[in-house]
C-alpha cells in the first residue's frame, strides 16, 4: 500500500536553542513521521515555537494560560487532510528530559499525536477514545522504531 501524500511546511520560529531543535527535526524524519500517521493525503504546515507564541496561541484558541507541547489547527480532514501542527520547542525539550527520552523521540511523538488529531482523533472525548488513540501512537511510533511513548 502506498504511503500518502504530504505537502509539508517546516518553520522554526526565533529559539534560543536553534541549532538543538533543527537537528533533532530533519526535514525527511518530518516527513517520514506524519506520512506513517495520515489515513490520506495531507497539506501540513509544522511550526516550531518559543514558549511566548506557544502560550499566546494556547491562550487564544483554547483559553489555556500556558504553552502545551503540541496545538492541532485542522481545517480539513477529507479529500484532503490540511492542518497546522504548532509544537513549543521549550516545553517539547522539558518533557523529553522528564520523561527520559530523547528531544527526536519526543518530537516524533508529538508530530505523530498532532497528526492524529489532524484526522479526528481525540484522546479527550472517552477514556475508550483515548486508549484507541494511545495504541495507534505506539503502534505507529513502533513502526518508525521509537519505543512506547507511555512506558
Amino acid at each position: 500500500m502506498a504511503m500518502p501524500a504530504l505537502s509539508l511546511s517546516l518553520q522554526f520560529s526565533t529559539l534560543t536553542d536553534a541549532a538543538t531543535h533543527r537537528a533533532a527535526l530533519p526535514r525527511h524524519q518530518v516527513a517520514r513521521w506524519i506520512r506513517h500517521a495520515l489515513e490520506r493525503d495531507a497539506e501540513i504546515t509544522v511550526r516550531i515555537v518559543d514558549t511566548e507564541e506557544g502560550h499566546q496561541l494556547n491562550h487564544q484558541f483554547r483559553h489555556k494560560d500556558y504553552a502545551t507541547n503540541v496545538l492541532t489547527f485542522d481545517y480539513s480532514t477529507e479529500p484532503v487532510v490540511m492542518a497546522d501542527l504548532v509544537l513549543c520547542a521549550p516545553v517539547i525539550a522539558r518533557e523529553a528530559q522528564e520523561q527520559h527520552k530523547s528531544l527526536q523521540a519526543h518530537y516524533a511523538h508529538m508530530l505523530v499525536h498532532g497528526t492524529l488529531h489532524a484526522q479526528g482523533w481525540d484522546h479527550e472525548t472517552s477514556e475508550a477514545d483515548a486508549q484507541e488513540m494511545e495504541a495507534r501512537e505506539i503502534q505507529i511510533l513502533a513502526g518508525l522504531g521509537f519505543d512506547n511513548p507511555y512506558e
